[in-house]
Order: C-alpha cells, then structure tokens, then sequence
C-alpha cells in the first residue's frame, strides 16, 4: 500500500495543476500514467508469461502467477508515471511524455531487474532523459490562471514563458541583475501577481506580521499556494507540505532525508545565494528558493526513494546533506535554472559507497563481508 497511498498523498498538487492550467495539464498526466502501465505491463508479459492453471498434488486446480507479475497491482509504475507527469510543463507534446514512461520503466527501472534493483530515480532519470533530448518543448511554461480576479503587477502575456528561477537565470547569465534580491528582480521584470495574493499579504503583516517586526514583500504567497509557471505538479508547496504530513504520519519516510536536504540547501542558499545580487555574503533568499521549482516535491517525494536512497541513518544524512549542496551548486552556478533531478541522480550513483561506510558491521564480520 505504501506506493497507492504515496499516489494519493500526491493527488491534491497535481489536481491544483489541473485547476490553474486546465484540462490539457490532466491529459498530460494521464497520458504519463497509462504509458507507465501499459509498458510495465508488456514487459512483465514479455518476461515473465501469462498465469496459467496447474493441478497441485492433490488434485485441485490452483492459478499459478509468474515471478514478479504482481508489479502491475503494487502501484509502482503508476506513481512513476504520475511523477514524470508532474514534473511536465503543461502544454507539453504528449509524445514527450511517453516517451519518457517507456525510458523510465524500460530503461532504468527493468534494464537492472525490476522493482527494488534499480540504482536511480525512475521518474527523475526520465526528466532528465527528455529534458536534455526536447529542451524547447521542455521549457516552454504556461502561465497558470489567477487565483481571483485579474493579476495585480504585470501583464501575463509579457512572460507568459518564463518560471521564476528562469527568469533570474537569464538575468544572471547576461549580467542584467540591478536588483537586491530575487523578489526585486521579479518587481522589476513586470512578473504579476495574483489578487488574492495582494489581499493575503496584506492581511498578513496587518494582523500578525507586524507583531513580529517583520514585513513580507508580495509575490510569496502566489509562490506558496502555486500561482505561477511552472510543472504541473510542483507549484503548490501547500499541497505537497500537506500530503508529506501524511507521508510521515504513516512512517513512510522519515526525518533524515528531508531535514539534511532542507538545511544544507538553506545553509548555502543563505550565506552564498545574494552574492548573486551583490548584495554581499549572509543575505539570500531562502524562503524564495524553497518555494520555487520542484525543490518540495524533490525534498519529500524523489529523493526519498527507498530504493536509491541508503539504509542507515547516517547515510541518509550523509546524502540527504549531498544532494542539498548540489542542488544549490547547480541552481546558483550551472547552466539550467533547476537542479533537483541532477542532484538526486547524481547522489544516486555514490549509494553504494554510503551504504559501505556508514551501514552497521554486523558482529563477527570482517570490512568487505567476510566471517571473523
């Protein structure tokens, strides 16, 4: 059950990706999802046969199931093919899609035996795949509808195809930052805002914000409900905090991933991430960073993966903290204004080496498994 209900912790963000993008986002996740199944389903044919009927000795007719035949009822490839669904801009070609179910279930998840041995993220590695192989289609975003009213701030159609970070990518890779953090980049830029963000923010440092001597610019509440371009999928932090409360609650995943995740990314997105701006070392914008491009979804869906991930505590901090670091090198220094899939893919390939190091040694065992 632990896959079925992964996929219903899921459900609330990519049916709010439904809502602000419309019927076409739906298509592109069911298209993902029944390509997963179906290419799950031919393979285990293809592999394994069909059930067939067999006397047992005493005489009666019993139904004998092929070795790993029930992958198809285990939930498996259709979380695979929900997350690859996710991660897709809106408008994407559905031929892109499919393809990317086939090279996740073929590929990766059964080139290395199947359910339990394969050695990265199914979903990520396709992302990747197909991101790399259809990069226009893949990064042609959607601007998603106002959540009430018109957009306050700007005209939608200006920038109807930049994401937030992809926006701050361009500006930072032609040297045409003048601003002092990413959310005075967005103002300058014309990025509109929604008006029930403009309503939210204002109640919010009128009635509690003020108490506390702070003040929360505009434009973070449209970040934190999942107003702006972007994947289907990874908009709403609210819905994917939401449904990871429920991850925890039934122990599906635990603190270690997702806690040294979190504060190695913040810790450097922190003291590095307004370097960016010039505005000096100690000033980036955590809260901005956290809150835009498939981070939540990574922190707690993808790199969580009990398959690639390791098995002991420590290694789990141990990655957790590496795919933090990378992510933030990526997003700060690469090409690509997101890093979260080549982050987790990357730690993916150092699992084993953490699991040798940090796993327990059992008692009367040598290093490298041998009998004492």
């Amino acid at each position: 059950m632990i896959m079925w209900f992964t996929v219903l912790c899921l459900s609330p963000a990519a049916l709010w990706g439904t809502y602000v993008y419309g019927w076409r986002a739906l298509g592109v996740i069911a298209v993902s999802v029944a390509a997963s199944v179906v290419c799950e389903f031919l393979i285990v044919r293809f592999l394994f046969g069909r059930d067939r009927k067999v006397e047992n000795p005493a005489g009666r007719t019993e139904l004998l199931r092929p070795r790993n035949a029930g992958t198809l009822r285990d939930g498996s490839a259709a979380l695979t093919g929900l997350l690859i669904g996710m991660t897709m801009p809106p408008a994407v070609p559905l031929y892109v899609p499919i393809v990317a179910a086939v090279f996740a279930l073929a590929v990766v998840k059964w080139t290395f035996g199947g359910l339990g041995t394969n050695w990265m993220n199914p979903a990520l590695a396709a992302r990747v795949f197909v991101y790399f192989s259809w990069t226009p289609q893949m990064t042609s975003w959607t601007m998603p509808k106002p959540l009430l009213g018109m957009p306050a701030g700007g005209t939608v159609d200006a920038i109807a195809a930049a994401t937030p970070l992809g926006l701050i990518k361009t500006h930072v890779v032609t040297g045409m930052i003048a601003a002092d953090g990413p959310m005075s980049l967005l103002r300058q830029a014309g990025y509109p805002r929604s008006a029930f963000d403009g309503n939210v923010t204002e109640w919010l440092n009128a009635h509690i914000l003020v108490h506390l001597g702070a003040n929360l610019p505009g434009g973070y509440v449209d970040l934190f409900v999942g107003n702006i371009p972007g994947a289907i999928g990874e908009g709403s932090v609210l819905l994917l905090l939401l449904g990871s409360v429920f991850m925890f609650g039934r122990r599906i995943i635990s603190w270690e991933i997702p806690a040294s995740y979190f504060f190695s990314f913040a810790f450097f997105e922190w003291i590095f991430g307004g370097t960016l701006y010039h505005t000096g070392f100690f000033s980036g914008d955590v809260l901005f960073s956290v809150c835009t491009g498939g981070f939540v979804l990574a922190l707690f869906y993808m790199a969580t993966d009990p398959v690639t991930s390791p098995m002991s505590s420590s290694g789990m901090v141990v990655y957790g903290t590496g795919v933090g670091i990378l992510t933030f090198l990526i997003r700060t220094f690469g090409s690509i204004p997101e890093g979260v899939a080549l982050a987790i893919i990357f730690m993916n390939m150092f699992v084993p080496l953490i699991n040798r190091v940090t796993t327990p040694r059992r008692y009367g065992v040598r290093a490298g498994g041998e009998a004492a």
